[in-house]
């Protein structure tokens, strides 16, 4: 039945990928009840997630289970069996867990999405270091970029900063509270050859806070994907995006210049935008304009483009 299944959307998609020149991508999402995977391409090495259930097996049983699936997905994808990185997580549509450190093996390659690259890791985080639900936005979010000043915040491995950086971008900020995911954005600055210190700057900074300092007219196009929820022990206060989102847009607003824009993700299924609280002339809904081929009617994001 998975190989049944898997073979299916793969052939589909697949071939929607090569006609995109797209070569890392989502092939499968918890298609099928029984077998409750993420399963994504990055180039020739696989990241496969099992979302925690109760599944009823002892662990040997699980094991088992579990070896033949990846057998299948080795089958169907064409690719190795060293090649398959598999993580176990909850089901959770948020992105507070990006944070947990898994491992420390280090081991990083590089892949290419329109042009530019990226560092990928698929042995030490939850998350690979590129979300792929988000390869439309980035492409819409750098059409915006040229000569503007940029802000990229909660900017995690600073994927929006490249491509701001690419396109010509008078400055790109970049602010995280995490100072390792700071280190990937600018290695992934380093490797893309974007090298103008001038230009470029990577803040470690707690988001909220750093809102509350910046001046009117400071940037002209701003990225917010924060998570649903953040308790660090390095913020002064912690995060409720769906309490917190219309305080943090309005802060970012009254940093943005006359007639900028502010791009906003979050990932907080249950979200519901409080517009009348927010101090924005246009707000529009982009979810379904910036929802990829491999994500379609999988999607448990939203996004909105807001006009100063």
């Amino acid at each position: 039945m998975f190989e049944n299944r898997l073979l299916k959307v793969y052939k589909h998609k697949s071939k929607q990928a090569k006609r995109l020149n797209i070569s890392c991508w989502r092939v499968y999402d918890h298609d099928l009840p029984e077998f409750p995977f993420c399963i994504e391409l990055y180039d020739d090495k696989v990241y496969l997630a099992e979302y925690l259930r109760r599944h009823g097996m002892t662990d040997e049983e699980h094991e088992a289970w579990l070896e033949a699936c990846v057998v299948v997905v080795c089958k169907i994808l064409s690719v190795k069996n060293e090649d398959v990185y598999i993580k176990q997580r909850r089901r959770m549509h948020h992105r507070n867990q990006q944070y947990e450190k898994l491992d420390a093996a280090k081991e990083f390659f590089t892949v290419e999405e329109n042009g530019l690259k990226f560092l990928i890791n698929l042995t030490d985080y939850l998350d690979t270091g590129l979300f792929l639900d988000h390869r439309t936005t980035r492409q819409l979010f750098k059409e915006q970029s040229i000569n503007k000043r940029v802000l990229n915040l909660f900017c995690y491995t600073g994927s929006f900063s490249v491509y701001a950086a690419n396109a010509g971008a008078a400055s790109v900020t970049s602010v995280d509270l995490s100072k390792t995911y700071l280190t990937w954005a600018e290695d992934n600055f380093v490797i893309n050859q974007f090298k103008d210190k001038e230009k470029y700057h990577f803040i470690h900074e707690d988001v909220k806070q750093y809102l509350k300092t910046l001046q009117p007219n400071s940037f002209d196009l701003t990225i917010i994907d924060p998570p649903t929820f953040s308790n660090s022990k390095r913020m002064k206060d912690f995060l409720d995006i769906q309490r917190d989102h219309a305080e943090l847009l309005n802060d970012v607003l009254h940093a943005t210049s006359p007639n900028g824009i502010v791009y906003f993700s979050t990932n907080f299924t249950k979200f519901v935008l409080e517009k009348e609280k927010i101090n924005a002339t246009e707000i529009k809904d982009i979810t379904k304009a910036t929802t990829p081929f491999d994500f379609e009617g999988k999607l448990k994001r939203w996004c909105y483009l807001i006009k100063k």
